[in-house]
């Protein structure tokens, strides 16, 4: 007997009832996620677990060595750092261009540090994708560990995080004292983002033969033309001995920008995906939510994630790109190779920034924990690029997508 439409809205009822009583919630404090009421079971979740218990004691006193303590237990290398110095962060009355706020990553963490300030680090859940946290060093010295569900939202949960809590590159034309000149204009920083646009308000060392917007300050109706740079490290310009390097990579920028792309996409396709199954779950239990709407969000998504994953539309960084020898090796170390050697983190730094570009974001937690419905669409769109069947991506000659392919079999589960 078909399913009764009139039966399907009496069960929407309940759904639609607690959308109108949360207010302005978003999809992701909703069933079934609810990010904010949900306990998270990541990283920073279990550090403090093991602090609080005794299992582990702090390292060090002062604010850079407890820094390094936080960058080692959350294995986030030291040679990622970035330094931004505009005021377009949480602590933005000790961010300047002479007291920057330094940046670290790896593929699954992003930690914050201003000099005088508090740590901040944004870890990949399991279930609940980024989750946001601010470590500060009590009077009694120990490391207080506090989850923010609320004032990194305005930032990091916006359409420029693809609609959920996540991450985001800003450029902007700062002042002498860090403030955006926001009637000058914004971008939103991904791999496709033309260099001429990027980094403002970031330190940028190494060199670059295209011109960018770093390591300068701004004022309105000046010159905002991008300039190339050639700064080998920050000595001179800041105080570097508050930092764990003295440099603002400028590899390490690219990488980044490349990777909150990634990031926010895969845990979009994965938190929207879920609230699709349950609202279709909720609409009609017998039927398959796969066959319905929430398929057609793993479909839709996994394109997005396909593009993203193979660079496309990557903007190119010029014939003369040098970065720091010690990020790329670092890098490097963290991922794996073939029998012979190859890899999807070998970089080429002319026309493109890797040699075989499909991304290493592949062996990230959060590609790991994509619902197997997404992962499916996904493979099946990376398998029809390898192919050549899917032309929209002829950007890749035949050498590389085989090269791509033989890394992928010997390197990534499941393909």
């Amino acid at each position: 007997m078909p399913f009764d439409f009139s039966v399907k809205w009496l069960l929407l009822v309940p759904v639609l009832l607690a959308q109108v009583a949360s207010g302005d919630a978003d999809f992701w404090d909703l069933p079934p996620i609810r990010y904010s009421d949900t306990k998270p079971n990541d990283s920073v979740t279990k550090l403090a677990a093991a602090l609080a218990s005794g299992e582990k004691k702090v390292e060090g006193k002062t604010g850079l060595e407890r820094l390094r303590f936080v960058l080692k237990e959350l294995d986030v290398p030291e040679e990622s750092q970035i330094l931004v110095f505009s005021k377009t962060s949480l602590q933005v009355a000790l961010i300047q261009p002479k007291n920057p706020r330094a940046l670290f990553f790896s593929n699954d963490a992003y930690v914050g540090y201003v000099p005088g300030g508090s740590i901040e680090v944004i870890v990949q859940d399991p279930v609940l994708g980024d989750i946001f946290y601010v470590i500060e060093t009590e009077e009694n010295g120990k490391l207080k560990v506090e989850r923010d569900t609320s004032l990194c939202m305005s930032c990091h949960g916006t359409a420029r995080t693809e609609g959920i809590p996540g991450v985001q590159v800003r450029s902007v034309f700062p002042n002498s004292e860090g403030h955006p000149l926001l009637a000058m204009g914004t971008s939103h920083v991904n791999h496709d983002t033309p260099l001429a646009e990027r980094w403002g308000g970031y330190y940028v060392t190494g060199r670059s033969s295209q011109g960018h917007l770093g390591n300068r300050t701004f004022t309105e109706g000046a010159d905002a033309q991008p300039k190339p740079s050639d700064l080998l490290d920050l000595r001179g310009v800041i105080d570097v001995s508050k930092y764990p390097r003295p440099t603002s990579d400028i590899v390490a920028l690219m990488v980044l920008e490349h990777q909150c792309r990634m990031h926010n996409l895969l845990n979009a396709a994965t938190l929207q995906y879920r609230r699709a199954c349950f609202i279709g779950k909720t609409i009609d239990p017998e039927a398959d939510p796969d066959q319905g709407s929430a398929g057609r969000v793993a479909d839709g998504m996994a394109a997005k994630i396909v593009e993203c994953l193979f660079y496309k539309d990557e903007a190119k960084p010029g014939d003369d790109l040098v970065g720091g020898e010690e990020f790329q090796k670092a890098f490097t170390a963290r991922y794996p190779k073939t029998k012979a050697g190859d890899s999807l983190v070998e970089f080429h730094l002319y026309d493109r920034i890797f040699k075989n570009r499909c991304s290493y974001m592949v062996y990230s937690q959060a590609f790991r924990d994509l619902p197997p419905r997404v992962k499916q669409a996904v493979f099946a769109g990376m398998k029809a690029v390898i192919s050549g069947e899917d032309s929209s991506f002829s950007y890749l000659k035949e050498s590389e997508r085989k090269r791509v392919d033989a890394i992928l079999k010997e390197t990534l589960d499941g393909w």
